[in-house]
Order: C-alpha cells, then sequence, then structure tokens
C-alpha cells in the first residue's frame, strides 16, 4: 500500500467495514488499494455531497488512485467536503494550500483548514493535524497566524471554502 494512502486511513478514520453501506464499502475498497471499486462506490455518495465521501474522493484525484491525478479536481472534491464539515477534507484541503496544488498557495488559508480539522477531530487524528497546523505557522508572522484564527472561528459550515 502506498505510504499516503496509508497515512490519509489512519487520519479519515473510516466508518466500520461491518456495515454494508456504500461510504463502508468505498474505504475499505480504498483501504485494500482496490482504487477502481473505491471510486464506484464513492462517486454516486459525493455527486450526493456526502462530506466523508467528497475527502475521500478528492484524496484520490490529488494522488491518482483509479482516477487521472488532477489537482484541480482535488481542490475542488475537498472544498465541497470541507464546507461540509469534513475533518479529513479540511485537511487535505489546508495541504493543498499550503503546496499551491490545484490553488494559489495561501499559507493562511492553510493555516484555517487544518485550524479547524483539529477542533473537529479526536485523539491521534488531532494531534496529526495540529502538528501540521503547526507546521504552516512557523511560516506566518504573528499576525498573520491572528487572521488566520479569526477565519477559522467565523467559519460556518456551508460557508464557502474560498477566501
Amino acid at each position: 500500500m502506498p505510504a499516503a494512502l496509508g497515512v490519509a486511513l489512519a487520519i479519515c478514520g473510516g466508518p466500520p467495514v461491518a456495515r454494508a453501506d456504500a461510504l463502508s464499502r468505498g474505504v475499505a475498497a480504498l483501504d485494500r488499494a482496490d482504487y477502481l471499486r473505491a471510486v464506484r462506490e464513492l462517486s454516486p455518495l459525493a455527486a450526493r455531497g456526502n462530506p466523508r465521501a467528497l475527502g475521500l474522493l478528492g484524496f484520490m484525484y490529488e494522488h491518482g488512485f483509479g482516477v487521472p491525478q488532477a489537482y484541480d479536481a482535488a481542490f475542488d472534491l475537498y472544498c465541497q467536503g470541507a464546507t461540509g464539515g469534513d475533518p479529513f477534507a479540511q485537511a487535505m484541503l489546508g495541504l493543498m494550500y499550503d503546496k499551491g496544488h490545484g490553488a494559489r498557495q495561501d499559507f493562511i488559508q492553510a493555516y484555517k483548514w487544518l485550524n479547524l480539522a483539529a477542533a473537529r477531530s479526536q485523539g491521534h487524528t488531532r494531534d496529526v493535524y495540529t502538528r501540521l497546523r503547526d507546521a504552516v505557522a512557523s511560516k506566518l508572522s504573528r499576525d498573520e497566524i491572528i487572521v488566520g484564527q479569526r477565519l477559522a472561528l467565523s467559519w460556518l459550515p456551508g460557508a464557502p471554502a474560498f477566501p
């Protein structure tokens, strides 16, 4: 299994595989690197606006797992999942802003989305998102961090992802 996929699956903490719903089947397929099956299961959910499915499908487009690699598509999917409140999509959107993949590089937006992901997560996942947020913070001035914090505090689910 590619390292990026292993990290993402550990972070996103998918639903229990025992459930036989499409999201569980998609996560299970992604976990066993059956990317075409994962795309088949997750795409209809993403089309209906499921935030978790949007984030996972975004991850597949970002890394070219079962679909052509396309940063623009990944960014759009992460935006939709992030605005729906999915912490994984929020974190991945923050990393896209940090790297400038699929969007202009914007460390304040990266900080905002990683801060939101950390606040909406628990345990190990929260620790990972917090470390990523703090790494982005090291690239910002104190005033820029304050702006990022204010953006995170004022964000509401469903609000546009674009600054």
